[in-house]
């Protein structure tokens, strides 16, 4: 099913975005530390939803480790300290990565369940949202 696919992504994002925050170092610690927070909050309250909606659905979410790091489509995160920089960057790839997920399935749910769609909506203008925030953080100003 085509929600499954985007919940494992979802769960793999909030286990990354955790070890983002625990191993986060340098400058900008504290707010890149505090906004990882935000994200995992909310990707892990996004991946319930999901859940829940499959559920509704009469389909068995299965978020089991074994599951989830077999199927997703996020690349492994690197362990150890990483610079804030680096964080960010790698944050934003697996943010847009998991949006890339929603995109492809969109289509096939919307045409199952427009109600699961509208779910996506929903969930892919906040991860967007995100994803703009975070890779601010390493923007320079556009040449006038």
């Amino acid at each position: 099913m085509s929600l499954q696919a985007v919940l494992v992504d979802l769960l793999e994002l909030s286990m990354q975005g955790k070890e983002a925050h625990w191993n986060v170092v340098g400058h900008n610690f504290r707010d890149t530390h505090l906004q990882l927070d935000e994200i995992v909050a909310a990707v892990r309250e996004f991946s319930d939803t999901i859940a829940e909606r499959m559920r509704a659905l009469h389909a068995i979410p299965d978020g089991r480790s074994d599951t989830v790091a077999s199927t997703t489509t996020l690349p492994e995160y690197p362990h150890g300290e990483i610079d804030t920089a680096e964080t960010i960057d790698l944050i934003t790839v697996r943010l847009e990565a998991v949006v890339g997920t929603m995109r492809d399935v969109h289509d096939a749910v919307d045409e199952a369940d427009p109600t699961s769609a509208d779910i996506l909506h929903a969930i892919i203008e906040k991860l967007e949202q995100f994803a703009w925030m975070v890779s601010a953080e390493n923007r320079k100003p556009a040449k006038r």
